[in-house]
């Protein structure tokens, strides 16, 4: 009995390890591709930053591509696990506060994560597969999800009217993309926009700019 549980220690470990790399590299990764897009980047530089063997990357990940799409999936299921859990308080038939949440929590996380913008930054200035798989895997689906909210609080005069699409990435943008140029924006203007007090203005600025009828209901 001693020599089967004494047998079952390494396997563990060697898994436990393993565990340990893979998040290593994506956090390399995520920073890598965030900074320098797929392109500019190599997984040799990926190695590293992570402090690992180069060839543990084909290892854990085949290619480059893969660990692209591993480490933008881990990004983006993040994000959104921050937004359901923002949301978990609201009806799903409330889409005020829906929309109010989902800004809040967005805001939040751009700035947690600043990769959350600057993948997408990267990735859509020209058309590629890794952009055809994005848009399919998360930013369609979370589209869907919230354009219909917009859409609800135009017909009853909480948000502006015009293209409910357009609004909602108006919005998205104002939340996430500021957050993602935060260095520039404090080059320019002396903005600490990452701040405690400067993310909350940010939030609440976003809601009276975008949903102005919320003020006039509260």
């Amino acid at each position: 009995m001693s020599n089967g549980a004494g047998a079952a220690r390494p396997p563990r470990k060697q898994q436990q390890r393993s565990i340990v790399t893979q998040q290593k590299l994506l956090d390399a990764a995520i920073e890598a591709f965030s900074e320098n897009g797929f392109k500019g980047t190599s997984t040799r530089d990926i190695a590293e930053r992570a402090g690992v063997h180069h060839p543990l990357i084909t290892y854990h990940f085949k290619n480059k591509d893969q660990l692209w799409r591993a480490a933008a999936d881990r990004v983006f299921s993040d994000f959104s696990e921050a937004v359901q859990r923002a949301l978990r308080h609201t009806s799903e038939h409330d889409a005020k506060a829906r929309v109010v949440e989902m800004i809040r929590a967005y805001v939040r996380f751009a700035h947690e994560q600043p990769a959350l913008h600057k993948v997408l930054v990267q990735e859509a200035s020209y058309a590629n597969p890794r952009l055809d798989w994005l848009i399919e895997a998360h930013l369609r689906p979370f589209f869907e999800a919230n354009v219909e909210h917009i859409r609800t609080l135009q017909s009853n005069g909480i948000a502006p009217a015009g293209d409910p699409a357009l609004l909602y990435h108006m919005i998205r943008i104002s939340a996430g993309g500021l957050l993602a140029i935060s260095l520039e924006m404090r080059g320019t203007s002396g903005l600490e926009i990452t701040s405690e007090e400067s993310l909350e203005q940010l939030s609440e600025m976003i809601v009276r700019v975008f949903l102005p009828g919320i003020a006039a209901q509260d």
